[in-house]
C-alpha cells in the first residue's frame, strides 16, 4: 500500500500510537508519506526519522474589520469561524498534494484543536481516522455541561447585567454548536473509524451516532522493561500533569495511608499545567504526601523509575485507553486503578493489578498498601503482568490489525483484486 497520513498531535499517547503505528507499517513493506500542520508536535517522536513529513501551514484567517461594541461580544463565536475556516483551508491544501500523490488510503488521526478535520472531505481515496477520542468537553459534564443555562438572575431577568450575560452565553453556545456540526460531519466523512478500545467504540457512538471498530495498540516490551534495581517504598504515576489525569485522587488515597507507613507518590508527565500542578502541591502538602513530580524526562529514566516502584496509581478520569498502566506492566510493576474508561479492558483484577470500582480513597489506599506489605507478592505479579503484556498487548498484533482493516477498506472501495 502507498498509504497518506494526516494528523496534529500534541505530545502523549496518540503520538506514541502514531510513530509505532507508521512504523510498523513500514516494516510491512508498505510506503508511507505524512502531513501535519505546524501545530503538531515535531519534537515528541518526531515522523520525520522514519518517513517524509510534510509542513503545511495553519493560517488564522483575519477577523472582519467591525466597531468595538459589536465585535467584543462576538470574539469567541468569530474565533470558532475563523479556526474552522483556516483548518478547512490546510486541510484542502493537503488534500489537493495527496490526491496527485498516487495513494491507496489516507490513514487519518486526531486534530489537537477538532479532533476530527474536513480532510476526509476532500481527498479521492478511501478514508480511515484513528480516533482517540471524540472533543470530550463537548459531550460531558467536564466539570459542567457546556450547553447548560446560566444560573436565574438575582434580580429582574431584564436587568441590564442579566441580559449581557445572557446574550454573551448565548454567543458562546452557537460558537459550540458550531464546533458539533463540524466535528460531526468530518466524522461522517470517513469510510472508517478506528478506536482504542471497546469505551471508545461506545463514546464515538453516543457522541456521533456513528459506528467505530475497535483496533487496540500495543506496548514496545523492549523500551519498557524490568531494570534490576531494588524495590523502594514509591507509588508511581504517569500521564500529563493536568485535571484530566485525576491527581487529585491519587493524592487522597496515598494521604489515606497511616502516615508512619505512607509512600512518596511521583508523578512523571510529559508536560504539566502550572496552575493544576501547584494546586496538586497544596493538596500534597495539607495531607502531608511527598508529592515529587517529574516532567519530560528521558525514556529510559521512566522505565527506572517504573521498575523502582512498588506500585503504579492510576486515576484518570474516563480515559479511552491508556498506555501508562500496560508500560509499568512491561515493566513488572503491578497497577491498581480506578475501574473506568478502556483500563477495564487491560488490567485484569488479581492478575497484573487491582481494579477498585469507584475512587474511594480509603478502598484505594488498601489496595496500594497491600501490595506495599507484600514485596513478594508484588514480584509475582509483576512477572505475570510483563507476560501478559507481551503476549497479548505487542505493537507486532497492534499493526497487524491496523493493517487489515486498510487492505479491506481499499478492496471495499474497488482499489485492488
Amino acid at each position: 500500500m502507498k498509504i497518506a497520513v494526516w494528523h496534529n498531535l500534541p505530545s502523549g499517547g496518540g503520538k506514541r500510537a502514531l510513530y509505532h503505528h507508521v512504523k510498523g507499517l513500514l516494516e510491512r513493506g508498505h510506503t508511507v508519506v505524512s502531513w501535519c500542520p505546524p501545530t503538531a508536535d515535531q519534537t515528541y517522536l518526531p515522523l520525520g526519522k522514519l518517513i517524509e513529513e510534510n509542513i503545511v501551514p495553519l493560517a488564522q484567517i483575519p477577523r472582519e474589520r467591525k466597531s468595538k461594541l459589536i465585535k467584543k461580544p462576538f470574539s469567541p463565536y468569530r474565533q470558532i469561524l475563523n479556526s474552522i475556516q483556516a483548518m478547512d483551508t490546510h486541510c484542502q491544501q493537503c488534500a489537493a498534494e495527496i490526491n496527485r500523490g498516487g495513494f491507496d488510503v489516507l490513514f487519518a488521526n486526531s486534530c489537537t484543536f477538532f479532533r476530527t478535520t474536513p480532510i476526509g472531505r476532500y481527498v479521492k481515496i478511501p478514508t480511515a481516522i484513528y480516533l482517540q477520542e471524540p472533543n470530550r468537553e463537548l459531550y460531558e459534564a467536564m466539570p459542567k455541561l457546556p450547553w447548560a443555562a446560566i444560573p436565574p438572575p438575582a434580580k429582574a431577568w431584564w436587568s441590564s447585567s442579566y441580559i449581557s450575560a445572557f446574550l454573551k452565553n448565548l454567543i458562546q453556545v452557537q460558537g459550540l454548536r458550531v464546533l458539533v456540526r463540524e466535528e460531526l460531519q468530518n466524522a461522517q466523512a470517513f469510510d472508517l473509524i478506528l478506536v482504542n478500545s471497546l469505551f471508545s467504540r461506545e463514546n464515538v457512538l453516543r457522541a456521533y451516532g456513528l459506528d467505530a471498530k475497535v483496533c487496540y495498540l500495543g506496548i514496545d516490551s523492549e523500551l519498557f522493561k524490568p531494570v534490576r534495581v531494588p524495590r523502594k517504598k514509591i507509588v508511581i504515576g504517569l500521564g500529563g500533569i493536568y485535571s484530566g489525569k485525576g491527581l487529585e485522587r491519587a493524592v487522597r488515597a496515598v494521604g489515606a495511608i497511616q502516615k508512619e507507613e505512607r509512600p512518596d507518590l511521583m508523578w512523571i508527565g510529559n508536560f504539566s499545567v502550572n496552575n493544576y500542578q501547584q494546586k496538586i502541591e497544596q493538596l500534597a502538602r495539607a495531607l502531608e504526601v511527598n508529592f515529587i513530580p517529574k516532567v519530560r524526562i528521558s525514556d529510559d529514566e521512566i522505565t527506572n523509575l517504573l521498575s523502582q516502584a512498588s506500585v503504579m496509581i492510576y486515576t484518570p478520569i474516563l480515559e479511552p485507553f491508556g498506555f501508562a498502566p500496560l508500560e509499568a506492566n512491561a515493566c513488572e510493576t503491578p497497577v491498581v486503578a480506578i475501574a473506568e474508561g478502556g483500563v477495564r479492558e487491560s488490567i485484569k483484577d488479581g492478575i497484573n493489578g487491582f481494579l477498585i470500582n469507584d475512587d474511594n480513597p480509603i478502598l484505594i489506599s488498601k489496595a496500594i498498601s497491600y501490595l506495599l506489605d507484600n514485596p513478594d507478592i508484588v514480584e509475582k505479579m509483576g512477572e505475570r503482568a510483563r507476560k501478559y503484556v507481551i503476549e497479548s498487548w505487542n505493537w507486532k498484533q497492534a499493526n497487524g490489525c491496523l493493517e487489515n482493516y486498510l487492505l479491506s477498506l481499499i478492496d471495499k472501495n474497488g482499489m485492488v483484486a
